[in-house]
């Protein structure tokens, strides 16, 4: 199990190189891949990235998906309906019935509107030298959505490279398992770093 430092090294290296086509013919999008128990010391590990990425002459911006889903939430013009609503699931016990509510919040008409937010977000990145966004919290989309399906989303989109930092496990070179409990996905077409 890599450290945080060791995951930022071989981050940093690949960088330099900016192997902006992967192997995989993706988007230069690389996932720090860390165990679930890790998710704690990468968090506040965080800081220390973007310091690191500063001194190598990156712009790094920080997007929480903690608080995009929040405000994704929080802005709904339905939330009061939905929360009453979820008062009787609740007293029936009927989780799934919720989480089907919320997942339906986020995935909205069209695109989904975590990808919307981050897409909004590299828009704003693409004319600023030397930018790089990293995206944290990516454990706030379970059990709503997957941060892959997100990622297939983004393909042709990222003027800039992406960091994810993925709790999970990385299980072959193109496959991820989610916070280790989701079954294993090889679809991302990313670079995994850890």
């Amino acid at each position: 199990m890599p450290s945080c430092d060791e995951l930022f090294n071989e981050l940093l290296i690949r960088l330099k190189t900016i192997d902006r086509y992967n192997i995989m013919g993706g988007e230069p999008i690389y996932y720090l891949v860390f165990p679930v128990e890790q998710m704690l010391e990468m968090k506040r590990s965080l800081k220390v990235l973007v310091s690191r990425l500063m001194l190598d002459g990156w712009s790094p911006s920080v997007l929480s998906l903690a608080e995009v889903v929040n405000a994704i939430f929080r802005s709904d013009p339905d939330r009061q309906i939905l929360l009453e609503s979820e008062k009787a699931y609740l007293e029936d016990g009927d989780f799934a019935a919720i989480n089907e509510s919320l997942r339906s919040i986020l995935l909205g008409t069209g695109a989904d509107k975590v990808t919307a937010r981050i897409l909004k977000e590299l828009e704003s990145l693409q004319e600023k030298k030397g930018s790089i966004l990293i995206i944290a919290d990516v454990e706030a989309l379970h059990p709503y959505l997957r941060i892959g399906a997100i990622e297939q989303r983004l393909q042709g989109r990222c003027p800039v490279p992406v960091v994810i930092f993925y709790p999970g496990n990385r299980t072959g070179n193109s496959t991820l398992q989610f916070l280790g409990i989701w079954p294993e996905d090889g679809n991302y077409r990313s670079t995994h770093i850890g």
